[in-house]
């Protein structure tokens, strides 16, 4: 039985990312897979990329890491996105204005040098690691689609299985086309109804089936909330509410 962690959609969020990390630690998983945005939104994207480039350093071969839209975001930033990004989600332009300031070089260019999507093997299963979907980064798989839609999205994939993030709310699809598809929710910035994290635990064995779990973890809210409100950002407060149960 191989055990596997997935996580995505961080955002720089230390204090979930901690908090879902000494929960992984006791799952003790063979392999991570982290499906991208790393950075952007929260507060503070540094801690975060190091210690995303400290696991991979650890477990080399067996931490998988893709891109997601917003370290492409942040990668790619400049006055146009942002002003664009101002325009459409006034806290999110406000908050990439400042984040491509604070965060390092050598984290901006982490994350630009990412694949947007990576295909593995685990016991003869093919996965599929994609940030939104298997044809566009930024595309949302959410809950309350068809079954038909969700197919078309990924009629394209070779997987079996497609693990995806983006839209901060875990769901899954077992399709007639014989895919399955689940996105693992976000450690970061959950959009549940408990704003708590979620990442999901992946088994698969020696036939490549599986099965998997998303584990809900808390953390605090509140402290994530005050931190987001010292930068001082405009429309801070817009974008602490995204934390609130």
């Amino acid at each position: 039985m191989i055990k596997i962690a997935v996580i995505s959609d961080i955002h720089a969020n230390k204090d979930a990312f901690l908090n879902v990390l000494n929960d992984i630690n006791e799952f003790n998983p063979d392999k991570i897979f982290c499906l991208g945005d790393l950075i952007l939104a929260g507060y503070d994207p540094n801690f975060v990329v190091q210690k995303i480039i400290e696991l991979k350093e650890e477990m080399k071969e067996n931490f998988e890491i893709i891109q997601g839209n917003t370290d492409k975001m942040v990668a790619y930033c400049d006055d146009e996105l942002i002003q664009k990004t101002i325009e459409s989600y006034p806290c999110m332009g406000y908050s990439l204005q400042d984040d491509v300031k604070i965060t390092d070089k050598k984290y901006i260019d982490f994350v630009k040098n990412l694949p947007e999507n990576k295909y593995v093997e685990v016991n003869g299963l093919k996965i599929e690691l994609v940030h939104g979907s298997p044809r566009r980064q930024n595309e949302n798989i959410y809950p309350d689609l068809t079954d038909s839609t969700v197919s078309e999205m990924v009629q394209d994939s070779l997987a079996e299985l497609i693990l995806c993030g983006h839209t901060h709310i875990p769901c899954g699809y077992s399709l007639n086309c014989s895919k399955t598809v689940i996105n693992v929710g976000s450690v970061g910035r959950s959009m549940t109804k408990d704003r708590n994290a979620v990442y999901l635990r992946l088994m698969v064995d020696d036939e490549g089936s599986f099965s998997s779990e998303h584990r809900i973890i808390k953390y605090d809210n509140q402290k994530v909330i005050n931190h987001i409100l010292s930068r001082g950002l405009n429309r801070g407060e817009d974008l602490a509410k995204m934390y609130i149960a």
